[in-house]
């Protein structure tokens, strides 16, 4: 939210500069997002007097001025039509910037005659939407002025974060409170005027008492709707909103300065009373920025007997909008509820900045006095004559009291606060504290819940950084350590993952339906989603960084290779999972290989038994089984399994329709590790023997198998090694070879067999036994050696 210093000053009665102000925010938990002043975009403008206003002799449309902006007469050329001698304007000398323009000044000749400068507009500085003439200030302006100083346009603007739960925050006067809380300043209470209204007030009713528990009115007739004061429009215009007319401009003043949407009507658009009311399916309405939207049963609406008039809450209807020529206006001040609100807001993909407060939670005491206070507004810069007010509902003003125990400012929070400042800080907050410290929340504070809440108040305007810093009690003796066993899983995972060149990626545990679908869905969707895009938990680790991938590829990158460990959220419990993604090019091209190389399925189970070898799994006893799932390319995938049924790993190449879902182009190989499927290691309670090198050396023997091609080499490698346990302690494929020689159907399969013996050498008889056991356990797979 923005705010100008001098707007922050009209609420807050203080002498603390802009830096202890900006400090002071941040300190009490409104934090400062960026401070920036206006006026020194036009610091080179002064106020200048034109002297003499002569025809211009090879233009029709041009003048020739002489203006004297303190430094004595200039020449410069002028097409204003409203320029004229003694006319006091604004001044851009050469070298001066004029944003409205993007230019910067210089000497020029205009149609031959020199130009040191320009008179400008106020859509030329960007301070107005004027542009029939130059800006016309009153005659005794001084001459030499700095234009940003003349026209209060050095009002620094601040912007400040507002966290969801501060809704009290959303407007000026309760920034100021904190402030006031915090010992900056006095808070000055809003004045709030008597409105004597004549007859009775507009009619309005409410139907849907749940969307829209109270709607008050008051009606305005008679009155002109012009400009908006010039210290309104100032305001507004520096915070980046653009004034339109008195009537929207107060509105627009009154959420800002106070927190308190509102909304006017032209009551001659109207067709009948106002009623609150759900919306009819199919319903439809054209709303202020134009568009139209099409409404479901639920939505809570402002209608009139002709149709919706406004979207509650959140925007109002074009139809019955105010313009230059409205003289009688319905004042809508109600209270909507907050889940109603954004439920309508997130499913219509609308959002305003009565939304903004609305589903954060206005204050339901404030109706009366916002409307008081809004009408007055009215009735002073636009005239007319008040009706009575309407008050259609009861708005939810329910006082909630808490007992509160001064001592857990220290137990909970962890700093002492005598209870009279406890009590003074909670008072200058808006809360009530008895003697015995029940304490009533404000009716602006819907977020204050229990004693918690409260200690949090205490501690924040206090000042956090007067928490001291205290050191955990340490029991005596050697630290134990305090590693769960699968936090060291996910260390030695994480370790083991960086170590392979992978880059770690941290994205968010919310996915949108659209990422998620692909995966079969999430099994738990938010109610009340930040954003549609952060809407179901994710099923998988896959769609955060397949999303990431393409984030990184269309910003150049050539190589994406990332992983992350996280949760994944299954409906029958939550699932620690490594993921893996690796995208674009595997090796770049180069004089030696030529092309660049994509990355493959086989690339992917390289990492994944490379990644659960490091996490611990018995990877020898691996099976390398089926495809993996719907999100891998048939094919191009598997899983690596112990056992048919306890699955470590999924790997292969993503299927194409999940890459178009995610918009990417070519191949993308992926893995992921289940790592609470990791058997844990047994607890033997002793300590691992040292390694002893074998005493003798190990014999190598090479084999050539006729197999089908249908059997899996990880197959055949099991069946060979299980021929003697002993004495084979590795085997490993080095070659496979189809074709000429080879019957059809199947493959020649070549295998490394690493014996190694133990107490003697191995005798040749020993070999051709171990030998024919190898042969024999092939032949059971289907096996033929070759001869």
């Amino acid at each position: 939210m923005k705010f100008t210093l001098g707007w922050l000053k009209s609420h807050l009665d203080t002498d603390a500069s802009l830096d202890a102000i900006v400090e002071g925010l941040t300190r009490i938990g409104l934090e400062v997002e960026g401070v920036h002043n206006p006026g020194e975009a036009l610091s080179s403008f002064r106020v200048a007097r034109i002297l003499s206003a002569e025809r211009h002799p090879q233009a029709d449309k041009l003048q020739v001025l002489s203006v004297d902006a303190g430094d004595g007469p200039m020449q410069v050329v002028c097409g204003a039509p409203n320029a004229r001698a003694g006319l006091v304007g604004v001044f851009g000398a050469p070298g001066a910037y004029v944003p409205g323009l993007d230019v910067t000044l210089k000497v020029a000749a205009i149609r031959g005659v020199e130009s040191n400068g320009m008179m400008c507009s106020a859509r030329e500085l960007q301070i107005g939407e004027g542009h029939d003439g130059i800006i016309e200030l009153p005659e005794d302006a001084v001459v030499g002025t700095s234009f940003p100083d003349y026209a209060g346009l050095n009002d620094p603007v601040i912007d400040v974060s507002i966290t969801p739960n501060r809704q009290d925050c959303m407007g000026v006067h309760g920034i100021a409170r904190d402030l006031a809380a915090a010992g900056l300043g006095t808070l000055i209470a809003p004045t709030v005027p008597q409105v004597a209204g004549e007859g009775p007030g507009p009619d309005v009713r409410i139907e849907d008492a749940e969307g829209c528990p109270a709607f008050y009115a008051q009606a305005v007739s008679g009155l002109t709707n012009g400009e908006a004061p010039e210290w309104m429009r100032r305001r507004l215009t520096a915070i980046g909103q653009k004034p339109i007319s008195a009537l929207v401009d107060i509105t627009n003043y009154m959420t800002v300065d106070l927190g308190r949407p509102l909304h006017v009507y032209d009551k001659a658009k109207l067709s009948g009373g106002l009623v609150a009311r759900k919306a009819r399916e199919g319903e439809t309405v054209e709303a202020l920025n134009g568009k139209t939207y099409t409404l479901s049963e639920g939505m809570t609406v402002i209608a009139d007997e002709a149709g919706v008039q406004d979207i509650g809450g959140i925007m109002g209807g074009e139809h019955s909008g105010v313009s230059e020529t409205t003289t009688d206006v319905i004042i809508e001040c109600a209270y909507f509820a907050p889940e109603a609100i954004a439920r309508t807001g997130q499913k219509l993909g609308l959002t305003s900045d009565a939304r903004t407060r609305f589903e954060r939670g206005v204050d339901p005491a404030f109706l009366d006095d916002g409307l008081a206070i809004a009408t007055f507004l009215v009735l002073e810069y636009c005239g007319g004559t008040a009706s009575g007010v309407t008050r259609a509902g009861q708005p939810p003003v329910v006082a909630k009291t808490i007992a509160y125990d001064p001592n857990l400012a220290e137990t909970l929070g962890g700093l002492a606060i005598a209870p009279e400042r406890q009590k003074a800080i909670l008072e200058s907050l808006g809360f009530t504290v008895t003697a015995d410290w029940q304490v009533t929340a404000p009716s602006w504070r819907r977020d204050i819940d229990g004693p918690a809440d409260l200690v949090e108040e205490v501690i924040r305007i206090e000042g956090i950084d007067h928490v001291p810093p205290v050191a955990l009690p340490r029991a005596p003796g050697v630290a134990r350590p305090t590693a769960t066993p699968q936090q060291k899983l996910e260390r030695r995972a994480r370790r083991a993952a960086a170590a392979r060149g992978l880059d770690e990626a941290v994205t968010w545990s919310f996915i949108s339906e659209a990422q998620a679908a692909p995966f079969g869905g999430g099994a738990f969707t938010l109610a009340n989603p930040i954003s549609e895009d952060l809407k179901v938990m994710r099923p998988s680790l896959l769609p955060g960084l397949l999303a990431a991938t393409e984030r990184n590829i269309k910003r150049g990158a050539t190589s994406v290779r990332l992983f992350e460990i996280g949760r994944r959220y299954l409906e029958e419990a939550e699932r620690p999972t490594l993921g893996v993604v690796l995208a674009g090019d595997k090796l770049q091209r180069n004089w030696r290989s030529g092309k660049a190389q994509g990355f493959d399925a086989y690339d992917a189970k390289a990492e994944a038994i490379a990644l659960l070898a490091q996490a611990g799994a018995p990877v020898d006893n691996l099976q390398v089984m089926g495809e993996a799932g719907d999100a891998w390319h048939p094919g191009q995938s598997g899983t690596l399994r112990l056992g048919p049924k306890t699955v470590l790993a999924a790997f292969g190449m993503v299927h194409p329709s999940v890459l178009k879902a995610f918009d990417l182009d070519g191949a993308v190989a992926a893995v992921e590790l289940y790592l609470d499927a990791i058997p844990p290691k047994r607890a033997t309670g002793f300590m691992r023997p040292a390694y002893t090198p074998p005493a003798l050396q190990s014999v190598r023997r090479d084999f050539a198998f006729l197999v089908p091609d249908s059997l899996a080499a990880d197959q055949l490698i099991r069946a060979v090694r299980g021929a003697d346990k002993a004495a084979i302690t590795a085997a490993r494929v080095f070659d496979v070879f189809a074709g000429q020689g080879v019957p059809d159907g199947h493959k020649s399969v070549a295998v490394e067999i690493l014996l190694q013996p133990a107490q003697k050498s191995f005798t040749d008889e020993e070999l051709k036994a171990i030998a024919d056991r190898i042969v024999a356990a092939a032949a059971k797979q289907g096996a033929q050696l070759r001869g």
